[in-house]
């Protein structure tokens, strides 16, 4: 339970306390609420992949309520997203910061990285979208490009200058808050110049 210094619960109507559980779900929140504009409007269809759990023991406070209150990770998990746009492969990955001035490469799992390898091998689009929260700036950063710093640089984190020369920004409304789709679509009307 929360403790306030006056004892008492905020007053305020339709004031609601924060959760840990909560930070950094904006941006997935984002980018489902896009797939969905997406799939609507018929112009791609994303889905967020679940994580395998093993479920361990669960509470039963009524026969409705069903709580899970053990479980752990059956094997370490690909990458949040695959779909398929325009008829090619997507698969990506989100990350968000507060950093304001890098992106801490420990965000990144290997496994995530070997997998993206491989749809890159199979000719599919692989990438991440990552999220500097604290300056609400997001960006489409292609997997090779990153493969490429992590070859080359003996960092542990990418400078944002670095976004700003091989990374895209992404767009944001009301109605498709991370337009990612727009941004690897004006990649591929490039490609085929």
């Amino acid at each position: 339970m929360i403790q306030y210094p006056s004892g008492k619960r905020p007053s305020q109507k339709g004031a609601s306390i924060p959760s840990k559980n909560n930070l950094g779900s904006i941006l997935e929140d984002d980018i489902n609420r896009s797939n969905e504009y997406y799939r609507i409007h018929k112009i791609a269809l994303v889905h967020k992949k679940p994580t395998p759990i093993q479920v361990v023991s669960v509470d039963y406070p009524s026969r409705n309520k069903v709580k899970i209150t053990e479980a752990y990770y059956r094997k370490a998990s690909t990458t949040d997203y695959n779909g398929i746009f325009d008829g090619y492969p997507l698969d990506f990955e989100a990350k968000e910061t507060k950093n304001k001035t890098t992106f801490p490469l420990s965000l990144i799992q290997a496994h995530q990285l070997m997998h993206l390898e491989s749809v890159l091998e199979q000719k599919g689009i692989a990438f991440f979208i990552i999220r500097f929260t604290t300056l609400d700036i997001t960006y489409l950063v292609y997997a090779q490009d990153v493969i490429n710093f992590i070859e080359t640089q003996s960092r542990k984190s990418i400078p944002i200058k670095w976004f700003d020369q091989f990374a895209y920004r992404i767009n944001q409304s009301y109605q498709c808050p991370c337009d990612y789709i727009s941004v690897i679509q004006e990649h591929l009307n490039k490609e085929s110049l």
